[in-house]
């Protein structure tokens, strides 16, 4: 193992004549500067690179300096590294699929005549397919996106094109957005964006660094372009020569929006799509809404652990690692992983979803057929890519050709199943299969590959057009066969000639060098010394043995090597043809791949339901106006999933008007992060058409879900672990609707105990009476939980209350010795101790420095560790306070602090220099503490 290693990451040596190198740095040093460009230089059989680049790679690849070597003398010399074809595939798949910082750039040629032949960037990755997906199956479709941000007082207008170059699909989006792009933010991770061109002259100021915040915060690598490409100049007529159809519908869309189509414009010219003719007639284009699917930032992203991650311990770490148990080679991954960041929202269309997995579900040997035939379908939109590009040979059509004939047996599955949903599976498989497999469609590509292709030599690995085929083709095999036979009737008469036994000692070898030749050993050479010298012309003497010939074999070699020329030409000829002829049925396979790819998901959800331990359930899906989220028994599936956890299922009951926003309390370790996104995944779960981990679960349809939770500084970006929390809440207050769900874990612990609270105090009441979303709310502010009886009170009827409720997760300390035991229930009631000096014990803190802590939180807290837990959640809560102020005075601090936050929220800091923005914070602050003379309840935070 360590030596294959060792070989895979060999150095090449690096060798140039004075001359040679000379010319080369003379071409290098001429080259434009690009702090982003990697740059190799292809020298046929390894590659190098220098400079930083040579810096770069040696440093991150090889992990030592030593790789170095120096080009060039004394202070002209030039940091240079070798990379062989290995390392150089290695290198490709980490800077375009892994990384989002640079690009890369390979240059052919020799001396001081060198030449840029391929490009490639995170999102535009079509020149190097053939390395990157060599020897793996490609897992997402790249997207690259251009963005034309509109700047104006009361928001910005984004006008934003986006190309898909695999799938080769255009689109437009325009939309008006918020100072933290939270709508941008949704559409990238919906689109699974790479890469997203800005106008150069537009990415400059203050006002931007939020737009570049936002693509930060996705991964996504910006690429500035002047702003000249972002035009509309001639765009319909460029776009229709790429699109499918007429070009009028195009015309019509394009004249729907006004930034948008200039985002376009300088994605077309960026990706070079009206260079390959190949494109043309291929693409289509569409409208992208922000309504079509729920909408998840990056935040979500990452606090759901929707996607994988480096980081994984392993693949169940992920919801993608988990759910993908898919079995084509790629088709189906790559689907899951657009419909995990495309949740739908249609009820109609989960249903449906979810009806095909319970058919799957409750029939086992039809799922497990089904996937046995799938494991044996090929990554067909792949090879339809290839075959658009004109990059497809013969071994391409075969594999087409297998998957194909895998069809009817899957078509023939399908048709017997006669259970509950078979008029659904009819109506979505089995008929669009029909059509599919007919005399005009893939039976007809089925009978062109077993008339051309030579089927019977795949055995042996070569792929070849059968000589029936053509009727030239057969007389030259036929030749070639005779010709063969001469050359070894004549091999036969040379061994009695020279009495030696054919070939144990006398040989008849073919290579590149000399064709077809005679060859003995060196011991066999002396016996026939005389005969050698006079009959036939020796052409090497070497260790093996000696080389020789004569006027027949010359001849008969000759024109064995003209007529398999000729061959080989007349196969060329022939393999084109059947390629072009299988272009035609590109229609038919992409229909194919998208049938396929959605059993293959589906029944990837089927088997993930069924397989577990503890099988999962079919939710009760209800539009987002109506109907309650009830889960009862849930559990986190990715945790469920560790080999060292015994899960305790939990209920969650967000009921309106009576526990829609869930105040969740309880110690440290206790489980409240992993509940609250527990509820988080079994949503999103569903709403890609899953059964979720639960013993019974009723679901009304959220149209987003905001997750702040976790803190982590972004020192790279000046911003703080606060600042970061009050931006991902900012984006929550400004973003979310009555229809999204809203989950906040330990919001306000990053400044001080009171200032957090006041926040955390006006966050909870604005979510609760502005936007009125569900919501679970996780803290150790033990006084949030007086929201339960302020809000559940509504005497005047002067406002729609939402109601609030208290939960804790429970834990038991044994009052003998004091020692914590954490439960992982959720439990009605709040409760009155975070446990946070228990769980100092638990981290075998000091013990005189556990009894100081016991001693100051007694002074400051009225400590008592007798009142564990209010179970009754009847009874008063918040007890832990020593002065309450009165309803009257909390509600009048509460709206105030509630108007603080939002004249806050609302001040313009993208476009303010610090001290601007310090003058109105203060100026803010003064008019808070100039009214909260008359308010003790708002006095005690400042």
């Amino acid at each position: 193992m360590e030596e294959a290693f060792e070989e895979h990451n060999k150095l090449p040596e690096f060798k140039l004549d004075v001359k040679q190198a000379q010319g080369f740095l003379a071409f290098f040093r001429g080259l434009p500067s690009d702090a982003r460009a990697v740059r190799f230089f292809d020298r046929r059989d390894y590659y190098t690179a220098h400079g930083e680049n040579a810096v770069f790679i040696a440093k991150t690849y090889y992990h030592t300096t030593t790789a170095l070597r120096q080009l060039g003398n004394g202070p002209n010399g030039l940091s240079s590294v070798s990379v062989n074809k290995n390392m150089f595939e290695t290198i490709a798949r980490d800077l375009l699929l892994e990384r989002t910082d640079h690009t890369l750039e390979v240059y052919e040629g020799s001396g001081s005549n060198w030449r840029l032949v391929k490009t490639g960037s995170p999102g535009n990755i079509g020149s190097f397919e053939d390395v990157l997906f060599a020897n793996c199956d490609m897992q997402e479709s790249p997207v690259v996106v251009a963005i034309v941000p509109i700047f104006r007082d009361a928001g910005y207008t984004v006008g934003l094109g986006y190309v898909d170059l695999t799938n080769r699909i255009l689109g437009l989006a325009e939309f008006i957005d918020d100072s933290h792009f939270t709508n941008l933010e949704s559409a990238l991770v919906a689109l699974g964006c790479k890469e997203c061109l800005l106008p150069v002259e537009g990415s400059k100021g203050n006002e931007n660094k939020a737009l570049r915040d936002a693509l930060t915060r996705c991964g996504v690598m910006v690429t500035e372009r002047k702003k000249t490409e972002f035009k509309t100049r001639d765009l319909v007529e460029d776009l229709g020569r790429l699109v499918k159809g007429p070009v009028q519908p195009v015309r019509d869309l394009i004249a729907n929006f006004e930034y948008a189509p200039g985002s376009l414009g300088a994605l077309l010219s960026y990706s070079e799509l009206l260079a390959d003719e190949s494109n043309y007639g291929n693409y289509s284009i569409r409208k992208y809404s922000l309504d079509c699917y729920m909408r998840l930032d990056s935040a979500a992203m990452r606090a759901l652990n929707v996607l994988e991650s480096k980081t994984d311990a392993n693949k169940n770490f992920s919801l993608f690692g988990l759910m993908n148990r898919t079995c084509t080679a790629g088709m189906g991954r790559r689907l899951l992983h657009r419909w995990l960041k495309q949740p739908l929202l249609d009820v109609g269309e989960i249903n449906t979803r979810l009806d095909l997995v319970q058919a799957f579900v409750d029939d086992t040997a039809l799922r497990q057929d089904l996937r046995q035939h799938l494991k044996r379908i090929s990554d067909i939109e792949r090879l339809v890519h290839n075959l658009n590009k004109r990059r497809a040979g013969l071994q391409h059509i075969v594999k087409l050709y297998q998957s194909s004939a895998r069809v009817p047996y899957i078509k023939s599955a399908l048709q017997n199943y006669d259970g509950q949903f078979s008029s659904l599976i009819k109506e979505k498989y089995v008929e669009a299969l029909q059509i599919l497999t007919n005399d005009d469609h893939l039976n007809k590509f089925i009978s062109l590959v077993e008339t051309a292709v030579d089927l019977d030599q795949l055995e042996n690995g070569e792929y070849m057009i059968s000589p029936s085929y053509d009727a030239g083709l057969a007389e030259l095999k036929d030749e070639l066969a005779s010709l063969e036979q001469q050359i070894q009737n004549l091999h036969k008469q040379t061994a009695n000639d020279l009495d030696l036994p054919m070939d144990k000692a006398l040989k008849l070898d073919k290579g590149t060098q000399f064709g077809h030749v005679f060859r003995i050993t060196k011991k066999e050479e002396p016996k026939i010394r005389k005969k050698l010298s006079t009959q036939f012309i020796v052409l090497e003497t070497r260790k093996d043995g000696v080389k020789f010939t004569n006027t027949k074999l010359k001849k008969l070699g000759d024109r064995f090597q003209k007529i398999l020329e000729e061959y080989k030409s007349c196969q060329k000829f022939i393999v084109d043809k059947v390629v072009n002829t299988s272009v035609s049925f590109s229609e038919v396979f992409e229909s194919l791949a998208a049938l396929l790819s959605e059993m293959d998901v589906l029944l990837s959800f089927a088997d993930l339901a069924s397989s577990c331990p503890t099988p999962y359930t079919r939710p009760d899906i209800t539009p987002s106006d109506v109907g309650d989220i009830v889960l009862i028994g849930s559990r986190h599936p990715c945790v469920e999933a560790q080999d060292w956890v015994n899960f305790i299922p939990n209920d969650c009951k967000l009921v309106r008007d009576k526990s829609w926003f869930q105040i969740i309390t309880g110690p440290n370790m206790g489980g409240k992060s992993t509940f609250i996104r527990q509820v988080g995944v079994n949503i999103l779960m569903a709403q890609v058409g899953c059964f979720v981990p639960c013993d019974k679960a009723r679901i009304s349809v959220r149209d987003c879900i905001f997750a702040r939770v976790g803190a982590g500084d972004c020192q790279m970006r000046g911003v703080s672990t606060f600042m970061q929390e009050m931006l991902e809440t900012a984006s929550i207050l400004k973003g979310a609707t009555d229809r999204s769900l809203i989950i906040i874990d330990e919001l306000g612990r990053g400044t001080s105990t009171y200032d957090g609270f006041g926040l955390a105090w006006a966050i909870c009441e604005y979510l609760v009476e502005v936007i009125k979303a569900p919501t679970l709310f996780a803290t150790h502010f033990h006084e949030l939980t007086a929201l339960a009886n302020e809000n559940n009170v509504d005497e005047t009827n002067e406002k729609q209350v939402v109601g609030v409720a208290n939960y804790h997760v429970s834990a038991h300390i044994d009052s003998s010795n004091r020692k914590l035991t954490m439960l992982y229930k959720v439990e009605p009631g709040a409760c009155d101790q975070s446990f946070g000096i228990h769980v100092a014990e638990f981290a075998n803190f000091p013990e005189s420095v556990v009894a100081l802590a016991r001693e100051k939180a007694a002074e400051l807290e009225d400590f008592s560790p007798a009142a564990v837990i209010l179970n009754d959640p009847g009874e008063k809560e918040g007890l832990k306070r020593k002065r309450n102020p009165d309803l009257d005075d909390m509600s009048k601090g509460a709206a105030r602090a509630h108007r603080f936050l939002k004249e806050f929220s609302d001040l313009p800091v993208e476009t303010m220099d610090l001290k601007q923005a310090l003058l109105q914070v203060g100026k803010l602050r003064d008019e808070l503490e100039k009214d909260a003379k008359d308010c003790r309840w708002l006095r005690q935070f400042l």
